[in-house]
C-alpha cells in the first residue's frame, strides 16, 4: 500500500474546502490501494484555527485516512528538528526561508514537501483554500483520481490508462513526475479589471513577464493565454494526456508531484504570486513524464481582495512576480539548455545543475527591472483611480523592490543547495513528538 500527501495549505478561513478536501481523501482510500495523510498547514489566527480545527474533527473517519491539521507553532518545531539534523550553513536563515514571516506560495509548499517525505509519503497532492471542486450530475470531480492512476509509475504502464498518449517512445521506461490540471473561473491573477478598463494596458501588464527578446507576436500569445486556466471548459467526461506537460497548462492548485519535490525545492519568496510554479518548468525542460487531465478545479476570489489594503497587497505581489522573471527566465531558458543533463542516470534531477543555473542568475544586471518599474508606473497611472494610487505607492518602493527581487533569487540559490540534505534530514525526524520523547 502507498502512503500519500494530500496538502492544503491556507492563511484564511476555509472550513468548506476542509469539509470537501476530506471527501477527496476518503475518495482516494476508497478507490485506490493508498493511505492518505491529509496535511492541513495552517496560518490563520486563532479564531479561525480554531473553526478549522472543529471542522476538522467532524471529517468522516477513515481507517486509512491520517489527518494533520499543524498550526505554525507546530510546523516550526518540526522545521528547527529537521534543519538541526541537516547540518547546513545558515540554520537559522534557512528556517526563515521556509517559515517566513510574510506570505510565500512556495514556502508553504516546501513544508509540505518536507512533511509528506518525513511521514513517509511517497508524493505530495496540493490544493488551495480559494478553489473548490466541480460538481457534475451530483458527482464531484475529485483531481485525485488520475493522479493515483499514473502519478510515480512507468510512463509505458501509464500508456494503457490515459485517453492520448504524446509521449515519445525514449521516455517510455521513466517514472511519471507530475500530474496536473487547471481551473475555471475568475483569472488565477486578480487583474481583470485591467483589461475591462484598457485591453492595451492590460497587454503592456501582462506582457511583461516576457523574455525583453521575445517577438510582439510572441508576447501577444503570452497575453492571450496568461492566468485564464482552462477558461469555461467545465468538465463533461474524462480526458488524460501522458506527455511532456505544458507549464501553461497546469495549475499549482491542483497539482501533484513524485520523485522530483525531492530533488528541488519552490522559490520562498514573500509576498510574490507565481512563486510556486518552478516545479512545472524544471519537469519540462528535464523531459520527465507528466499525465495532463481535465478535472480542473474551480477558482474564485475571497473579499479581502476587494479592501483597500487587499488591493495594494495583491498588485505588490503582482509587481514582484514581474520583476522575478528577470531571474527566472534566463534559470528557465538554462534548464531547457542543459534538458538531458538536468538527470542523473536513475531519472533523477541533479540537484546540483539547478543550484548552478539559478546561482549564476544573481549576477544579473537589473536594469530590465527598471525599465519594467517604469513601464508599470505610467500603466497604472492611465488607468487612474486606486491604481494611479497604487503607482504613488510603487513609486516610494522602487529601490526596495529592485533589491527584494535579487535577494529572493540568492536566497533560492541558497535553498536549492541546502535541499537534499534537508530532505534526509526529514526523513529522519518524526512529525509529531510524543510527550516526554526527544526530538
Amino acid at each position: 500500500m502507498r502512503r500519500i500527501c494530500l496538502t492544503l495549505p491556507t492563511n484564511r478561513p476555509c472550513s468548506a474546502t476542509i469539509e470537501a478536501i476530506g471527501e477527496e481523501a476518503a475518495y482516494a482510500a476508497e478507490h485506490f490501494d493508498t493511505e492518505v495523510h491529509l496535511l492541513i498547514l495552517d496560518s490563520c489566527d486563532p479564531p479561525a484555527y480554531a473553526e478549522h480545527a472543529e471542522t476538522v474533527r467532524r471529517l468522516p473517519a477513515g481507517a486509512r485516512i491520517v489527518v494533520h491539521h499543524l498550526d505554525e507553532a507546530r510546523q516550526r518545531d518540526f522545521l528547527q528538528r529537521a534543519i538541526g539534523r541537516a547540518d547546513t550553513t545558515k540554520p537559522d536563515l534557512l528556517l526563515e526561508l521556509m517559515l517566513p514571516a510574510g506570505l510565500s506560495y512556495g514556502a508553504c509548499t516546501n513544508r509540505a514537501f518536507l512533511i509528506g517525505i518525513a511521514l513517509g509519503c511517497e508524493s505530495v497532492h496540493r490544493r488551495d483554500s480559494d478553489s473548490r471542486y466541480q460538481v457534475v450530475n451530483g458527482e464531484t470531480v475529485f483531481p485525485i483520481h488520475h493522479e493515483l492512476t499514473a502519478l510515480g509509475r512507468r510512463a509505458a504502464d501509464v500508456a494503457h490508462d490515459v485517453t492520448e498518449n504524446a509521449l515519445a517512445a525514449r521516455h517510455a521506461d521513466k517514472r511519471v513526475a507530475m500530474v496536473g490540471s487547471s481551473f475555471v473561473g475568475e483569472l488565477s491573477v486578480d487583474i481583470g479589471e485591467i483589461l475591462r478598463i484598457d485591453p492595451d494596458v492590460y497587454y503592456d501588464v501582462v506582457s511583461l513577464w516576457a523574455p525583453v527578446h521575445w517577438s510582439d507576436e510572441e508576447k501577444k500569445q503570452l497575453v492571450d493565454e496568461s492566468f485564464k486556466g482552462a477558461g469555461a471548459d467545465t468538465f463533461v467526461r474524462d480526458r488524460s494526456t501522458l506527455a511532456l506537460v505544458d507549464p501553461m497548462r497546469v495549475d499549482m492548485c491542483n497539482i501533484s508531484f513524485h520523485g522530483v519535490h525531492e530533488h528541488a525545492p519552490l522559490p520562498p519568496a514573500t509576498d510574490t504570486i507565481g512563486s510556486d510554479y518552478f516545479l512545472i518548468h524544471l519537469v519540462h525542460d528535464a523531459a520527465l513524464p507528466g499525465v495532463l487531465h481535465n478535472r480542473n478545479i474551480v477558482n474564485f476570489y475571497t473579499g479581502e481582495r476587494r479592501t483597500d489594503s487587499g488591493f495594494t497587497a495583491y498588485q505588490t505581489r503582482y509587481v514582484k512576480f514581474l520583476l522575478s522573471m528577470l531571474y527566472f527566465n534566463v534559470v528557465y531558458d538554462g534548464l531547457a539548455e542543459a534538458g538531458p543533463a538536468l538527470l542523473d542516470d536513475r531519472g533523477q534531477v541533479r540537484a546540483p545543475v539547478v543550484a548552478r543555473l539559478v546561482r549564476e542568475s544573481t549576477g544579473l544586471d537589473r536594469g530590465e527591472n527598471v525599465q519594467r518599474l517604469d513601464i508599470l508606473d505610467a500603466a497604472y497611472r492611465k488607468l487612474g483611480g486606486a491604481y494611479a494610487e497604487f503607482a504613488d505607492f510603487l513609486a516610494t518602493r522602487r529601490e526596495r523592490l529592485l533589491d527584494e527581487a535579487r535577494s529572493d533569487i540568492e536566497d533560492f540559490a541558497l535553498l536549492v543547495e541546502a535541499w537534499e540534505p534537508l530532505v534526509g534530514a526529514a526523513r529522519r525526524t518524526p512529525v509529531h513528538v510524543s510527550a516526554g520523547r526527544p526530538g
